[in-house]
């Protein structure tokens, strides 16, 4: 046998290891997010008992291997070297795949990916085999491929999407008119009831999807399956039971309920994820040694469809690699699951990150217009009352994104739809239900409100057009690998390899050289004064860059250079919007009472956000003006406009000077030179419609100039009143210092 199939092998053992970190990452959103989103327990119980159910979870996955080996083809009919070849190009599109997806900070389900990668690569295989063989025409395509599974899995994602968004929200709409976000009290009496019945769904998740291989065959469990009924009934009074005795000794029985949840989850995910990271490497270790043993690399693989329990010491690796990964991976886990806690947390603010979209807005308005012909048929003291149990009040005082009644029905439902799956044999995902079970949660908790409803929705769609995308990128990307690979031969392969390795070597370093940077933004953004300053004085240097810049560009005809201005102005604005938009949480960190603080904070901000917006009116009708190809300025035009971009210059140097250092002696100075600038630019409107009343100058030119002009001013203006606001907020907010 060729050194090169021992070869191909070891990369792909090596792309299981990259595998097991890149599907953690992706796929901890799933048992850690509502955990995390309640701040349940502190970030290193919540692993602690996460790794504890991926370590059993993993001796329960050896039966999931079939799915690699024989799920999506039909090995008997491919030889030794198309097989490898097929689960080579699997594991490049793989990793490639999630790696864009973690980047990206979006959770996308490794179950469809594995499912759509192999389903594309033995597409290509096969395509390969067909046109080799003349008497095979192309209808022998389904004798290759097992078509019904990948109908399956479109047909479960679909289904699993709405049923998932559905009963979250049904189950959260009945918890919390039960409970109220002022539960303490009725929780007291009745919590152990309702505690037992999440705690006895997650048992029953964990006994019939977690370990189901594992306990099988045995007795009890098959007898339990019986009378399964009447077992649910004794297992939720046992637990209750349980749960109330623990309460009476002034423990929080929603924090044993939550993190039971994520045990299980996580239990559910190595027992039935893990052949999504290491299925495809194993079972091309097991065609290796069916050939080699043969020896003989054409032999077809029809030994792959025998069910071969895996090497046990192969899973339990596995598992401490994936605990490893959960551990030393922190920072790209909470990235990943920032983008469901920010869809989901309580509140208005945060959102518009996600945009805005005419599908969200049309469905947002359809929402409104239901929701009002609801009341009208509702009784109006009936909806007063139950109005009052969806009035928010943070009785946990965590600052979570939601309260642990949300989280418990988070876990419990999801429990629950992926056991009932199970025992319908339905495939579903994971992370699909998990997602869309907290979206539905969040909109029956009232999340949703008219200031943020449009983004979340354009939100939520975002991420499920990207589990779409998973499935077309996957399959279409291991297509292409998949014949490159076959038709290509020893230069390909090496191409392919050497590609694929480089982009996960620099995906890996890039993300490690932007972890220092964002721990330094996470540690300024604690401190809001010294946060605020640095913002001002980075955007005031920008904008005086931007500026000169795009005056000497359009003077000049450089539309390349004027294109990059437009970039960067655009970028300055949408930054400093973004500031505007977290005024709420920001102004909530700021000391109680301390207003006038508050006050001079919303004008820097408010001045900011102004200016920004005036420097990006002038780049962009630039831009537009000399890429429509129109006549350029003419030289008075220029002159003028280069004598303003001088005084401006000198303007925003001072203002950068004194916000850098602090220092506002020479404020009136610059009240000065801004009046000087004001009748300059006034001077030069004036020439301007003298040229014009001469016919002297260009239509369009003229109206340029005018704008250029004019948002100069309104830059400048906005620029000298940042610069005092600034100084009265540094001022209040050092003497507000002095009483703490």
């Amino acid at each position: 046998m060729s050194e090169i199939y021992t070869v191909i092998v070891v990369i792909l053992g090596i792309l299981a290891v990259s595998g097991l970190f890149v599907g953690v990452t992706n796929d901890a959103v799933n048992f850690l997010s509502s955990a995390l989103g309640s701040k349940a327990a502190s970030l290193k119980v919540i692993l602690v008992v996460a790794s504890v159910g991926i370590l059993i979870g993993v001796a329960t996955s050896s039966g999931m291997m079939e799915v690699a080996r024989s799920g999506m083809f039909n090995p008997g009919l491919f030889t030794f070297h198309e097989v490898m070849m097929l689960y080579l190009g699997v594991m490049f599109a793989n990793v490639i795949l999630l790696g864009l997806y973690n980047s990206l900070g979006l959770p996308t389900s490794t179950t469809v990916s594995l499912i759509f990668c192999l389903l594309g690569s033995a597409v290509a295989v096969s395509i390969f085999k067909i046109s080799n063989d003349p008497g095979v025409g192309p209808g022998a395509l389904g004798d290759y491929i097992n078509t019904s599974r990948a109908m399956g899995v479109v047909s479960a994602i679909l289904l699993s999407v709405v049923i998932a968004f559905t009963c979250g929200t049904i189950v959260m709409y009945v918890s919390r008119l039960i409970f109220s976000f002022r539960y303490t009290l009725l929780f007291r009496r009745f919590g152990a009831l309702w505690c037992g019945a999440s705690l006895t769904a997650v048992i029953y998740f964990a006994v019939f999807k977690g370990l189901k291989s594992l306990l099988a065959d045995n007795a009890f469990v098959a007898t339990i399956d019986e009378r399964l009924p009447l077992a649910v009934l004794v297992c939720w009074l046992a637990c209750s039971l349980l749960l109330f005795i623990i309460q009476r000794f002034k423990i929080n029985i929603l924090r044993i309920t939550i993190l039971s949840g994520v045990f299980a989850l996580a239990l559910a995910f190595a027992g039935n994820d893990l052949v999504n990271f290491i299925g495809v490497p194993v079972a091309s270790f097991d065609a290796y040694n069916v050939a080699r043993a043969a020896g003989d690399t054409s032999i077809l693989m029809g030994a792959l469809n025998e069910n071969v329990p895996a090497n046990m010491t192969i899973l339990l690796m596995a598992g401490v690699i994936m605990i490893c990964t959960l551990w030393t991976s922190k920072n790209d886990i909470l990235r990943v699951t920032k983008t469901e806690l920010s869809l989901s947390t309580q509140g208005d603010e945060g959102q518009e990150q996600y945009g805005s979209s005419f599908f969200s807005r049309t469905i947002v308005r359809a929402a409104i217009n239901i929701n009002a012909g609801v009341e009208r048929v509702i009784p109006p003291r009936l909806l007063q009352a139950i109005s009052r149990r969806f009035e928010f009040e943070d009785v946990e005082h965590s600052g979570a994104p939601y309260d642990m009644i949300r989280a418990t029905v988070n876990l419990t439902t999801s429990a629950l739809l992926i056991a009932l799956a199970t025992s319908l044999k339905l495939p579903l995902s994971t992370t699909y239900v998990c997602f869309m079970v907290a979206m539905g949660s969040s909109l029956a908790d009232r999340a949703w409100g008219r200031e943020s409803a449009v983004y979340r929705i354009s939100g939520v769609m975002t991420v499920v057009a990207g589990w779409f995308v998973t499935a077309l990128g996957g399959f279409l990307i291991s297509l292409a690998v998949g014949l490159a690979l076959i038709y290509g031969g020893m230069v390909t392969f090496v191409i392919v390899t050497v590609l694929c390795g480089w982009m996960l070597l620099r995906n890996r370093f890039a993300k490690r050289s932007k972890d220092p940077g964002e721990e330094t933004a996470a540690e300024s953004r604690g401190d809001i004064i010294v946060d605020l300053r640095d913002e001002v004085c980075r955007t005031m240097e920008s904008a005086t860059r931007i500026y000169d810049r795009t005056l000497i560009a359009v003077t000049k005809e450089n539309r390349k250079e004027l294109r990059n201005m437009v970039k960067e102005a655009n970028d300055l604005f949408y930054q400093s919007r973004e500031r505007k938009y977290t005024l709420l949480p920001t102004l909530k960190k700021l000391q109680s009472g301390d207003v006038n603080t508050a006050h001079y904070y919303v004008q820097v901000v408010d001045y900011l956000n102004e200016m920004t917006k005036a420097l990006m009116h002038i780049t962009r009708p630039a831009f537009e003006h000399i890429d429509n190809n129109h006549e350029g300025l003419s030289k008075e035009q220029a002159r003028n406009l280069m004598s303003i971009n001088d005084d401006v210059e000198s303007i925003y140097r001072r203002i950068n000077c004194m916000l850098r250092d602090g220092d506002f002696s020479e404020i009136e100075t610059v009240l000065t030179m801004r009046d000087q600038l004001f009748e300059s630019i006034a001077e030069a409107i004036k020439s301007e419609l003298a040229r014009i009343n001469e016919e002297k100058s260009n239509t369009k030119a003229s109206m340029l100039y005018f704008t250029i002009l004019t948002e100069t001013k309104n830059m400048v203006l906005q620029s000298r009143n940042l610069l005092k606001s600034q100084q009265y907020f540094l001022k209040h907010r050092n003497e507000a210092k002095k009483w703490f």
